[in-house]
C-alpha cells in the first residue's frame, strides 16, 4: 500500500506500534459518539486487536494520519472497497485534539484522489451522522454531492441515528481536476 504525503501530514499503513495511540484517541467519548464503529467505553487492547485485524482487511485501503510536525497519529482513514462496482466508502476520524484544524479535509482529499487515480474508481461516497456537520462538511469539500438521509438508519448510544450520504463520481472529479 502507498505513503501518501500532504502538507502537513503523511498518510502511511498502520502498524503494531500505532496500537497504543489508536485506543488513547478512540477513547475519548466525544470521539467515539461521532462514529458508527468505535466502542465505548473502548476496551483495554482494543488498540492492537483493531491494527491485527483491520490492517489485513481485504478491499479495506486504511491509512494512519501522521502530523509531519510532532510526528503523532491523530486520526485514521480508509476506504472501504467493492472492486465490483469501482467504488469506495471514505472512512475517516480525527483525534479530538485535531479538530477543527483542517486535518480532515486534507487527509480526505488525499485519498480521495488516491482513489481515483491510483485505485481507478469510479466513486467514492462517505456517510455521516446528519447531526455532525464537522464530517458532512468535510464531504462537501472536497466536491462531493449530497445524495440523501437515511432517516434512523442505525442506533448508537440508545438513539437513533440519521445517515447523510455524499459522493463523488469519477466524471466529476476530473471535470473539477481540469478546472472546468
Amino acid at each position: 500500500m502507498a505513503t501518501l504525503e500532504t502538507k502537513r501530514l503523511i498518510l502511511r499503513p498502520v502498524h503494531t506500534d500505532d496500537a497504543a495511540r489508536i485506543e488513547e484517541l478512540a477513547s475519548d467519548y466525544e470521539l467515539a459518539k461521532t462514529t458508527l464503529n468505535v466502542p465505548s467505553p473502548y476496551p483495554e487492547g482494543g488498540g492492537k486487536d483493531f491494527v491485527e485485524v483491520f490492517s489485513k482487511k481485504e478491499n479495506l485501503v486504511l491509512f494512519a494520519m501522521v502530523e509531519k510536525e510532532s510526528d503523532s497519529l491523530i486520526g485514521l482513514i480508509n476506504l472501504n472497497l467493492t472492486p465490483a462496482y469501482e467504488r469506495g466508502e471514505l472512512g475517516y476520524w480525527v483525534g479530538r485534539p485535531y479538530w477543527g484544524r483542517g486535518f480532515g479535509t486534507e487527509a480526505a482529499q488525499a485519498v480521495t484522489e488516491y482513489g481515483f487515480d491510483e485505485l481507478k474508481l469510479n466513486k467514492v461516497f462517505a456517510g455521516a451522522y446528519s447531526d455532525n456537520p464537522g464530517s458532512w462538511r468535510i464531504m462537501e469539500k472536497l466536491g462531493m454531492t449530497h445524495e440523501g438521509t437515511w432517516k434512523q438508519h442505525a442506533k448508537r448510544f440508545g438513539r437513533y441515528i440519521d445517515l447523510t450520504y455524499y459522493g463523488l463520481l469519477r466524471e466529476d472529479y476530473e471535470k473539477a481536476k481540469a478546472g472546468e
